[in-house]
C-alpha cells in the first residue's frame, strides 16, 4: 500500500502564541534578525499542494498586490460562498474534512496548510494535521490572532527535531493520531 500524503502546518508565531497581530499586521516578524529564508525554500520543496481558507488567501492576495505566490502549486481555498476558480487556484465549497481526507489518498507529495484560523481548528479537532513545524520569533505581542484557538481537542505531538535560524526557533512535531 502506497504511504498516504501528509497535511503539514508550517507556520511562524510570537513567543507568546499569536501569527499575527491586531489588525492581521506580520511587521512584528519582519523585524526579527533570521537566516536566510528560515527554512522556507527547502519546506516548500516537499509539498506539491497548498491548502488555505478563504480569509487567508484574501491576506495573501493583498500582501502579494494581486500576484498569488504559490503558481507552481495545486492550491485549494475552502470558502462558504461559491466562487470561480481561477488559473491558480480551486475554490471549495463542499466539506473541508471529507474534501481532505480525499486529498491525502491521491498521489502526490505532502499539502501545506498555510495559516491559521477556522480551518486549522477544524482540522486538528478532527485529527487531519499529521506535522507541525513551528517557527517561534522572539517576540511577545501581547494580543491578535492566535494560532491555536480554545476548544474541546487534545493533541499528542512527538518532538521531531528543532532548529535556529538566528533568532528564530523551529519547532517540529509530529502528532500521534
Amino acid at each position: 500500500m502506497k504511504n498516504q500524503r501528509k497535511i503539514v502546518l508550517f507556520i511562524a508565531q510570537s513567543l507568546d502564541g499569536y501569527i499575527a497581530a491586531k489588525g492581521d499586521s506580520l511587521d512584528w516578524l519582519f523585524r526579527v534578525e533570521g537566516e536566510g529564508d528560515n527554512g522556507y525554500s527547502e519546506f516548500f520543496e516537499t509539498v506539491d499542494t497548498v491548502i488555505m481558507g478563504k480569509r487567508t488567501y484574501d491576506w495573501i492576495m493583498e500582501q502579494e498586490n494581486g500576484q498569488f505566490p504559490y503558481q507552481a502549486k495545486d492550491c485549494y481555498v475552502f470558502s462558504r460562498s461559491d466562487l470561480a476558480n481561477t488559473d491558480h487556484v480551486k475554490f471549495v465549497n463542499e466539506d473541508s474534512v471529507t474534501f481532505t481526507n480525499n486529498l491525502k489518498k491521491e498521489e502526490g507529495r505532502n499539502i501545506w496548510m498555510v495559516g491559521g484560523g477556522d480551518l486549522l481548528h477544524t482540522f486538528l479537532k478532527e485529527k487531519l494535521v499529521d506535522e507541525l513545524i513551528v517557527t517561534v520569533a522572539p517576540t511577545i505581542i501581547g494580543e491578535g490572532i492566535p494560532l491555536f484557538k480554545t476548544g474541546d481537542y487534545e493533541l499528542d505531538l512527538s518532538l521531531k527535531g528543532t532548529r535556529t535560524f538566528n533568532q528564530f526557533v523551529e519547532l517540529h512535531y509530529i502528532v500521534h493520531k
